[in-house]
């Protein structure tokens, strides 16, 4: 059989099927697949932080970009978190009870503004009433550079 006189060597296995098909004279020359070693895919596991803020818990890396409750802090400034939950990195995660004790998050502020309007339509049935109200939650966006702990 075609297939058993080639298993021996598997890197072959591609072209002497290819040779087979077209005939050797087609394929006398075949560029060599590329081998990609396992290292290069291999993702690199960064340190991450659970925050806890406004009354809401965000999962932050170094660098990422947060939406975060309105903060009374100015533009370019720094702000810490202290109220870390959990710290992470590759193979060793430590969580607090309730918070991890010398853990801190910095941040940069970047702005502060106000989200999409949303409008709120209160309606009584069968009453003749109905009021229309708009709100604007505001927000702090905040870019975080380091992670201690």
């Amino acid at each position: 059989m075609f297939w058993q006189k080639h298993l021996d060597k598997p890197q072959n296995l591609w072209y002497s099927f290819k040779a087979a098909w077209y005939g050797p004279e087609k394929c006398a020359v075949l560029p060599q697949r590329p081998t990609v070693q396992r290292d290069l895919l291999k993702e690199v596991i960064r340190m991450y932080a659970v925050i806890k803020t406004g009354g809401k818990q965000y999962s932050v890396k170094v660098g990422d970009v947060v939406y975060v409750e309105k903060l009374n802090a100015e533009a370019d400034s720094e702000v810490t978190f202290d109220q870390v939950l959990a710290v992470g990195e590759e193979g060793a995660v430590k969580v607090g009870a309730p918070v991890v004790e010398g853990a801190s998050v910095t941040a940069k502020v970047v702005k502060n503004g106000k989200g999409k309007k949303l409008n709120i339509l209160t309606y009584r049935p069968k009453k003749g009433s109905m009021v229309r109200k708009g709100h604007r939650q505001p927000y702090t966006k905040v870019e975080i550079t380091a992670i201690n702990g």
